[in-house]
């Protein structure tokens, strides 16, 4: 008796954290030396070492916001912090968490990009699994 409803091979087991390890230092989630980003923020069509196709991923507005709230609730801390125990002067403390804010969301933004991505390819999201 043939079995014409056989259901396909579920795909291998990916490790999530091994991924998002990956995708923070921005390589690639499946061999982890290839470079994930060709730019700031522009994700490669695929890795150049393993071939791992990338061009599925939907990060969208998510590392964006992710980091907004990750900036948000440490610096807003800390700007409670520097005001009551230094009082210093408005446009020193204004120079410091602008530089400071700026500087954390610009080195943020594209290391939660990668993880995104990667996240999205541990858990075969969005096409990472061979389907959509």
């Amino acid at each position: 008796m043939s079995d014409c409803h056989a259901t396909p091979a579920a795909p291998a087991e990916r490790d999530t954290m091994s991924a998002l390890w990956k995708g923070l230092r921005l390589k690639c989630p499946n061999c982890g030396s290839g470079p994930l980003l060709k730019g700031f923020l522009s994700v490669r069509h695929e890795c150049p070492v393993c071939r791992e196709p990338f061009h599925h991923h939907r990060a969208d507005d998510g590392p964006a916001y992710l980091t907004i709230l990750i900036v948000g609730h440490l610096m807003a801390p800390l700007l409670l912090v520097a005001y009551t125990a230094f009082r210093p002067e408005p446009l020193v403390l204004f120079t410091v968490f602008l530089v400071g804010t700026v500087g954390l969301s610009l080195f943020l933004l594209p290391r939660l990009k990668g993880a995104l991505i990667a996240f999205q390819w541990a858990r075969q999201m969005h096409g990472f699994g061979g389907h959509d």
